[in-house]
């Protein structure tokens, strides 16, 4: 009898030892993996700061005016709504996912990280302008300009006062909001396992992707762009619903930002059993004291959701830009939807397929058809070729 129990001892200590060796061969790379994370979201962090800092110090710290167009009555209504219940929700956002469970528990939560982290991409939403001007925001609101020149290697043309505007009041209050979005995707998750116990991880993301693709059509094709909060003005029509009007909605949009908000659902729903997500893994492994862990979980969480907004939204913007239809007349006739980029008041025609895509530092063809040359630029000469006697 002592043998059988010395043998499942020996068993027992045997098992505890492979376990212990599966964790000591995932320690290094699981620890790595937080750390990689954490090294792009700082990097991330400072070149925001820095980009930031010279938009605000520098020309394009200016305000892009309306234009001579009035926007109507309700959608001056509407949009000073929506910007109030941004700012007056925004105190009220931060005391329920910040200071409140710091209040009660000591501790940052998830959900507190994801709030910051979601405010902090609003850095991103230039970007989808970044070769081509495909998407403007209502310049009634008040705004400031840009940063989107000085972010490296800008290609789009503007100029300060004549650019696609961020709506400020709105904008960034509003991207922190988006947590919101990303708690109601978990709670639509739960449903669809509580209801189907034997669904794959694969179709439950799908089933929540086709759900965020509906939603994102209700919130932006049914409320913000008839209310005039920003426009698609380059969508392509034959892919757009409502199109040839100023709120047409392109399918695709749909389709980018239904991906950015399954992609937050999965990393806020799929953690282990302290409730981690996957690149908070070997956090318990990293050495210097609580804070120094909580900087680097906040900086891994905020590396890994601006990595959502980017590669599902941005990265394929910038193919659907480059081959963005003609703008519709309903949106060059309402001067606070063009910026002062083009169009009536200018001398540059809206972007159209017929034209050549200009650049910020290249030239352009006029409403006349004639190429204007940057100041101090002169025709490109034709070299020719070098010819044998």
């Amino acid at each position: 009898m002592s043998d059988l129990s010395n043998k499942k001892k020996a068993s027992t200590v045997t098992e505890s030892l492979g376990a212990a060796g599966t964790l000591g061969t995932e320690v290094a790379p699981s620890s790595n993996r937080v750390t990689i994370w954490a090294a792009f979201g700082g990097a991330l962090l400072v070149f925001q700061l820095f980009v930031w800092i010279r938009w605000i110090t520098g020309p394009y710290f200016e305000r892009v005016p309306a234009g001579p167009t009035d926007p109507p009555t309700y959608m001056k209504i509407l949009l000073t709504t929506n910007g109030i219940v941004m700012c007056v929700g925004l105190p009220v956002v931060i005391w329920w996912f910040i200071i409140r469970p710091w209040v009660r528990e000591r501790r940052i939560t998830l959900d507190g990280i994801l709030f910051v982290s979601c405010a902090l991409f609003f850095f991103q939403d230039p970007l989808l302008n970044y070769f081509n001007t495909w998407c403007t925001y209502n310049t009634w609101l008040w705004n400031r300009g840009s940063w989107s020149s000085h972010i490296p290697g800008w290609v789009s043309p503007e100029s300060p006062g004549r650019q696609v505007a961020e709506p400020l009041l709105i904008n960034a209050t509003g991207y922190g909001m988006v947590v919101v979005l990303a708690i109601v995707g978990c709670w639509f998750m739960r449903k669809i396992k509580a209801r189907w116990p034997g669904i794959s991880n694969v179709r439950l993301i799908m089933v929540t992707y086709a759900a965020a693709i509906v939603a994102d059509f209700i919130m932006e094709a049914c409320f913000l762009l008839p209310f005039g909060l920003y426009t698609y003005p380059g969508a392509i029509r034959s892919v757009s619903i409502f199109a040839g009007t100023y709120h047409q909605w392109p399918i695709y949009e749909g389709l980018m930002w239904g991906g950015v908000m399954t992609a937050l659902s999965c990393l806020r729903f799929f953690t282990d059993d302290k409730g981690r997500t996957v690149v908070e893994r070997g956090l318990d492994q990293i050495k210097g004291g609580f804070a120094k862990q909580q900087i680097i979980r906040c900086l891994a969480i905020f590396a890994a959701v601006s990595a959502c907004f980017f590669f599902f939204y941005n990265v394929p913007a910038q193919w659907f830009g480059m081959h963005a239809d003609p703008w519709p007349e309903d949106h060059q006739k309402r001067s606070y939807f063009n910026g002062g980029i083009c169009g009536d008041g200018t001398d540059v025609p809206c972007p159209d397929p017929a034209l050549p895509i200009p650049t910020k530092h290249s030239g352009y063809i006029n409403v006349d058809g004639e190429l204007v040359l940057p100041d101090g630029v002169e025709l490109p000469k034709v070299v020719p070729f070098e010819r044998g006697n």
